[in-house]
């Protein structure tokens, strides 16, 4: 990957659909009105628009399924673009103490991939903000865990930071 691509973190729950997944032997189940990756169309069509755009999934769904499990969700558009995740099963094998990584926020989850592959040009679409530090918090598109993607303003917002990355 060159440093100067364009890259969007990814989360899946209170994004692509509402924050109301829940998971068992069966495998996710969303406890709310609508269907899992409900609003994964709204950001395919937005990424037509930047077709340099990365994914990097930054969502507990590759923990707990593993990358390629997780990965089998989205839709084949979105799927196409993922390039990796901040989690990956190494560090379940003493890579990284796995407590550490699970106490770490999800904006310092982020900043360590993006550290680690330099990235320059970035942005996280996640519906958790904390954490978020004072001088990154552009780098922030953040979205109600119930409307996600299918707010209007959350989707005008990420253009606009897709506009300045790109």
């Amino acid at each position: 990957m060159q440093k100067s691509t364009p890259v969007l973190f990814l989360d899946f729950d209170g994004v692509l659909h509402p924050d109301a997944v829940y998971f068992s032997r069966l495998g996710p189940t969303l406890k709310a009105e609508g269907n899992l990756f409900m609003w994964a169309p709204i950001l395919t069509k937005l990424l037509n628009e930047f077709p340099s755009v990365s994914l990097v999934l930054s969502t507990s769904w590759v923990r707990l399924l593993g990358h390629k499990r997780a990965l089998g969700y989205l839709p084949y558009e979105l799927q196409e673009r993922v390039i990796g995740a901040t989690w990956h099963s190494s560090m379940a094998k003493g890579w990284v103490d796995e407590s550490v990584w699970d106490g770490k926020t999800r904006y310092d989850q982020i900043c360590r991939y993006a550290a680690r592959s330099q990235l320059r040009h970035w942005v996280a679409l996640d519906d958790d903000v904390q954490g978020w530090a004072e001088s990154s918090v552009q780098r922030l598109v953040a979205c109600s865990p119930d409307l996600g993607l299918s707010s209007a303003e959350v989707q005008a917002e990420l253009q606009s930071r897709l506009v300045e990355i790109c």
